[in-house]
């Protein structure tokens, strides 16, 4: 399980690529993300796949990711 963490936990760098997703104005592409948080766009684009697993995350655009309202809940949880 490289990506992901256990179902329904989310790991520290989920919550890192989820809170730079939810400062975006709009949806963002994982290398905006990555420049954001300061990893590497493959660690990121294998943390939207889990996150988007989990229905955090949705791809409204091809390459583009924007946080789900249940992302925005789970960020505050």
């Amino acid at each position: 399980m490289a990506c992901g963490s256990k179902k329904g936990e989310l790991s520290d760098k989920q919550k890192e690529v989820l809170a730079a997703m939810a400062k975006c104005d709009g949806p963002c592409g994982s290398k905006d993300i990555a420049a954001a948080i300061d990893k590497e766009t493959k660690q990121v684009s294998c943390q939207i796949t889990a996150l988007k697993k989990k229905g955090l995350v949705d791809s409204p655009v091809r390459c583009k990711y924007a946080i789900t309202s249940e992302g925005q809940a789970a960020l505050k949880a």
